[in-house]
């Protein structure tokens, strides 16, 4: 009798072990603090704001749609491509190094409709880029050293109707250039900037060909601001691919006024850029912090 009693126990403990099994605390928390959980709905669009700009996107699932906002770097916007979707995941990694793992659940009702990728900070991994792209952290790092550094360029300055434009330093790290420009403004209107352009173009147009220029976009700026205020002046730094100005073109930084006509543009040769850019390197870049 007592060893029936005794099997029984023993059947009982292996029954009790097998349909309740043991989870693991450490990996659920795991998962908890590392994976930002969102909701997401068919008829609706969440959107998800980073604090850099979106280089790579992966989603487990067709059926969900994943799209960057037209015209911003940083936005993502996520919908269901199917009604009630099993479970998948979302990974996005941004220019700052940053990678972002999302865990994507169906929800009609209450879908998460904003969301900052800042609160999901525990989700994010220091990635490596390969050569051919430059860290933006490393670049806005140098693009601030450039910004505070005493060392000027001389003679690359254009006025014209109480606005003037001013190169006053030029220096390079690895692969980019760091144009430093005042806009100064001593008339008493503010100038609110419509365009500012950076293009290379020929030293002088003949009346039978067309006058080529290239026009250079910016990888970064130290202020996205557009306006110059009356009888102030204020600084920038625009971070571009290395590039060099054959003898017959010169570089021109071009400023239009929004609804006016003071428009301003300062040429650079390339005696200019070479002679007068210091390396960032001497600046010791790798002890200085944002």
């Amino acid at each position: 009798m007592k060893r029936v009693k005794y099997l029984f126990l023993i059947s009982w403990m292996l029954v009790s072990f097998s349909a309740f099994p043991q989870s693991n605390g450490r990996e659920t928390a795991f998962y908890e603090d590392q994976y930002k959980n969102l909701q997401v709905g068919f008829s609706k669009t969440t959107s998800i704001v980073f604090p850099y700009a979106i280089k790579s996107i992966d989603k487990g699932s067709a059926d969900v749609l994943v799209q960057k906002a037209k015209t911003v770097e940083n936005i993502l916007l996520i919908k269901a491509a199917k009604q009630y979707f099993f479970q998948t995941n979302l990974t996005v990694i941004t220019s700052d190094g940053k990678l972002y793992v999302f865990v994507l659940n169906y929800n009609e009702d209450c879908p998460d409709l904003n969301i900052k990728a800042d609160n999901a900070s525990g989700a994010s991994r220091d990635v490596i880029f390969s050569l051919e792209n430059e860290n933006q952290k490393r670049i806005e790092q140098c693009a601030s050293l450039a910004l505070s550094k005493r060392k000027k360029a001389t003679g690359l300055k254009k006025s014209k109707y109480q606005i003037s434009i001013e190169v006053n330093g030029i220096f390079i790290q690895q692969d980019i250039l760091y144009l430093r420009v005042v806009f100064e403004n001593k008339s008493k209107i503010n100038y609110d900037i419509d365009q500012f352009r950076f293009f290379i173009r020929d030293r002088k147009k003949s009346k039978r060909t067309a006058s080529q220029e290239i026009e250079l976009q910016p990888l970064y700026t130290t202020s996205a601001s557009s306006v110059i205020p009356y009888q102030s002046l204020i600084m920038k730094v625009y971070a571009l691919e290395k590039f060099t100005i054959p003898e017959s073109k010169y570089l021109t930084l071009e400023m239009i006024e929004k609804n006016g006509g003071r428009q301003v543009e300062v040429d650079i040769d390339n005696n200019n850029l070479t002679d007068k850019v210091f390396p960032i390197t001497e600046f010791n870049i790798d002890s200085f912090k944002l």
